[in-house]
């Protein structure tokens, strides 16, 4: 059943690619939606069949590879990654539906979204460290080309940037695969028979260092986060809405799966001065929205605090917090894929993000009334307005990190107070007052346009008043991982009191 969702998506980009002839952009996006859409769909038939109470990987699938390497073909799934392959699959059609007809090289552009899937889909399933890393590199080469292709004037500069910063990342990921593997004495990289609980603190540490900076480069996190502004400006708005919704959810997945699971005890020890480094990530990345005058950079900067708050969560290490982890990434998923989605419809229609040109948007006869009531829904949901599911994730995320670490969640609530400072500066001045003469005679909005951001809306709402549809399925899974977190720092802290009598 797993093999499926990365099998469809690549013989979809296989099919498109290799293409006999040459056939309209029209046909080409509607049978990239297909192959999407049934993938998506397929998501949500392994999610009907998964059992939440199981904590093991489920639907299993493992095929010997490369054995001389110790490389296998081992995929599953939990409720760790359950919730991020539905959103993967979720935010892809999304982002085909919205891609422009008339684009050029439309074969090629929609084989690389749909390898762009593969990359990611395959990351969520890995359960072996070296095949994670393979689709974890997979996803690289086409959001490159996206940039650099379709993007804007300096695709170049911002792809290139995207590229040697996300490079790093594998460098260092990749080193410490592999210190966990050697330095524990594994005979391959499958997760199951890893056994890092043995390795000296001092071990431990210097891989986590690895993890987290590797990681930390991909979510971003201050202060390996400039390239992530000027991707995000650069890029097309389907292209944005993946990057924000999905890809920099592989950094915190990967911060969870590698770095809090196989390296407990160091990362007990990291934990204060990882909830600081998300304090810092939180203000810095609120301060410099506040600064923007492009709608983009600013709904960019945005992602860059709360991402930070997935941090804050897993450094606290409580059972709640790690709870809010996962739900802080759908919530972002959903609100960021919303916010860019609104905001490439406002930059079609009105030829600009600048705020200092658009103004009075909200004009309810000449100007974008509809997309200007689903940034004010939007934005309410980010600034964590009570009835959606921004709410509740921040909440889950903010009470189970306030019995462990007060000062550093107090100052990152901090963070959601501007989140509401910079959002409510973007209404006020792209779509109240009056209608700037500078935009006026807007072309037409269809309900086509409208369409994605609706639902991502609907979605918003319906997790904000119901989060237990959303938690049921992680629950299970992330108490058995923090559980057995908590035994063994409490084991070597027990070694380390006796060492020192």
């Amino acid at each position: 059943m797993l093999s499926a969702l990365i099998l469809l998506p690549l013989l979809g980009a296989a099919l498109i690619g290799f293409w006999p002839s040459d056939i309209s952009g029209k046909f080409v996006r509607r049978l990239a939606l297909v192959v999407a859409s049934i993938t998506f769909l397929w998501t949500v038939v392994i999610a009907t069949q998964f059992h939440p109470g199981e904590v093991t990987q489920q639907f299993a699938e493992s095929l010997p590879w490369i054995e001389v390497l110790g490389l296998n073909y081992n995929l599953g799934v939990d409720g760790l990654s359950l919730p991020l392959l539905v959103l993967n699959g979720l935010l892809t059609c999304i982002a085909i539906y919205s891609s422009d007809e008339s684009l050029q090289r439309p074969k090629f552009y929609y084989s690389l979204i749909l390898l762009l899937s593969v990359g990611v889909t395959g990351a969520f399933l890995a359960q072996d460290l070296l095949l994670f890393f393979l689709f974890y590199e997979l996803e690289l080469i086409p959001l490159y080309l996206l940039i650099a292709i379709w993007g804007g004037a300096k695709r170049g500069y911002a792809a290139t940037k995207f590229l040697i910063y996300t490079a790093v990342s594998g460098i260092l990921i990749l080193a410490s695969f592999l210190g966990i593997v050697w330095l524990s004495g594994g005979s391959n990289f499958a997760l199951a028979t890893l056994n890092t609980k043995t390795l000296p603190l001092a071990t431990q540490l210097l891989l986590l260092g690895g993890i987290l900076v590797g990681f930390g480069i991909k979510i971003p996190l201050v202060p390996f986060h400039t390239w992530l502004p000027d991707a995000h400006v650069e890029a097309s708005t389907p292209i944005s809405v993946l990057l924000a919704g999905v890809l920099l959810k592989l950094g915190t997945y990967g911060l969870l799966r590698f770095g809090m699971n196989l390296l407990p005890e160091a990362w007990t020890y990291l934990a204060p001065w990882l909830a600081t480094w998300a304090v810092v990530s939180v203000l810095y990345g609120a301060s410099c929205a506040i600064a923007q005058t492009d709608m983009k950079k600013m709904v960019a900067y945005s992602s860059i605090g709360h991402m930070g708050y997935v941090l804050l969560a897993a450094a606290s290490g409580t059972p709640l917090s790690v709870l809010g982890t996962v739900m802080q990434m759908i919530s972002h998923g959903l609100i960021s894929a919303m916010l860019f989605l609104l905001v490439g419809v406002v930059y079609k229609k009105a030829g600009s993000r600048d705020l200092e040109v658009v103004r009075g948007l909200l004009n309810p006869e000449r100007g974008l009334p509809v997309i200007g009531s689903l940034m004010i829904v939007g934005v309410m949901a980010s600034a964590g307005i009570p009835g959606m599911v921004g709410f509740i994730s921040e909440f889950i995320v903010f009470r189970g990190s306030f019995p462990v670490f007060p000062v550093q969640t107090l100052l990152c609530m901090i963070g959601t107070g501007l989140t509401a400072v910079y959002f409510l500066l973007l209404l006020n001045r792209a779509f109240f007052g009056r209608l700037s003469a500078q935009v006026t005679n807007l072309p037409r909005v269809y309900w086509s346009d409208r369409a994605p951001a609706l639902v991502l809306a609907v979605l918003i709402v319906i997790f904000g008043i119901q989060p237990a549809w959303l938690s049921r399925w992680t629950e299970p899974t992330i108490t058995a991982m923090v559980s057995t977190q908590n035994v063994v720092a409490t084991v070597s802290l027990d070694k380390a009191i006796r060492a020192g009598d």
